[in-house]
């Protein structure tokens, strides 16, 4: 799995907040022990052991092992110049920073102190590892892909002209019932193109659709919000869906492609009310709410999404 494909992944596409590091980080731990593990209040201590199975969890870099409850973490640990032990959960596994002074003892003492938080974390992230597994793309003919939220197969079709999206369904044909994709994207190579040579044309395709779309969303909630959009880019930020300048500039990412109008229109609508506020302050939710009353289901939607992997 790429670098790449890893930060996608660990981010999800942040909603337009300042990017977060591309691993979970919990609070630093100060040797001796003495801080308070952040995990909401229970009532019943739960054991690690009737939620996961048995487990190992190995980081590629790992030069140490310890057994936490019944799974066992091999963990990199790297030695700094630093005030206290910190932990970071990423889509590789568990890295330890520790001071240089700090014994192995004290560094397994925390970890065995913030054991829940860790295995929580490492069962998360291997979830997201076959998730995004599950998102790659396999550039071949009769593949599938996302477009405003409904599946589109892509035939490779020599004839075609570029790549042409077909949206009518065989009258009678199973195309037609619920579920079923009704959707082909004719893409005009040979059945020997290669992958890469796929990808690239479908991915060309894309964009092309997401600027349509995304101009005619932007002329449509400019007018609504009394704003002037001076310039639109595409982007292809891996944290962010979209971001505003004072200027009227606005740049959105390319992939929101793959989803639904909702998803497109609460991003859309979301930039330009940042020409009226260049906050999240309650005022500048207003100017949404303004104009999506419901925006807060189809950012649910947007968090929620998968992003295909293309590369």
């Amino acid at each position: 799995m790429s670098r790449r494909a890893a930060a996608l992944d660990t981010q999800q596409l942040l909603l337009f907040e300042a990017p977060a590091p591309l691993a979970v980080k919990p609070p630093a731990v100060a040797p001796p022990i003495a801080h308070t593990e952040p995990v909401a209040p229970i009532t019943e201590p739960v054991s690690i052991a009737s939620v996961l199975a048995p487990a190992v969890f190995r980081h590629p870099l790992a030069d140490r092992e310890i057994r936490l409850h019944e799974h066992v973490v091999a963990y990199a640990l790297k030695r700094a110049r630093r005030r206290s032990i910190g932990f970071i959960v990423g889509i590789e596994g568990l890295s330890v920073n520790a001071p240089k002074w700090v014994g192995l003892h004290d560094i397994e003492a925390a970890l065995h102190e913030k054991s829940r938080w860790i295995l929580k974390k490492l069962q998360e992230q291997q979830e997201r590892a076959q998730r995004m597994q599950s998102a790659r793309v396999d550039w071949r003919d009769g593949t599938t892909i996302p477009f405003l939220g409904e599946t589109v197969i892509v035939l490779l079709d020599a004839r075609a002209t570029g790549a042409v999206l077909n949206t009518d369904a065989p009258s009678g044909s199973t195309a037609a019932l619920s579920g079923v994709p009704r959707h082909t994207l004719h893409v005009g190579l040979p059945h020997s193109a290669a992958p890469e040579q796929i990808r690239d044309a479908v991915q060309s395709w894309l964009q092309r659709q997401a600027r349509r779309v995304f101009e005619e969303r932007c002329a449509h909630f400019a007018q609504q919000l009394k704003v002037r959009v001076t310039k639109l880019s595409l982007s292809s930020a891996q944290t962010r869906w979209g971001s505003a300048s004072a200027d009227g500039s606005i740049r959105l990412n390319w992939r929101l492609i793959h989803f639904a109008m909702p998803s497109i229109d609460y991003v859309v609508a979301h930039e330009l009310a940042h020409l009226r506020h260049m906050d999240h302050s309650p005022r500048f939710w207003d100017v949404v709410r303004s104009v999506l009353p419901d925006y807060e289901q189809a950012r649910g939607s947007l968090k929620d999404g998968l992003v295909p992997l293309l590369d």
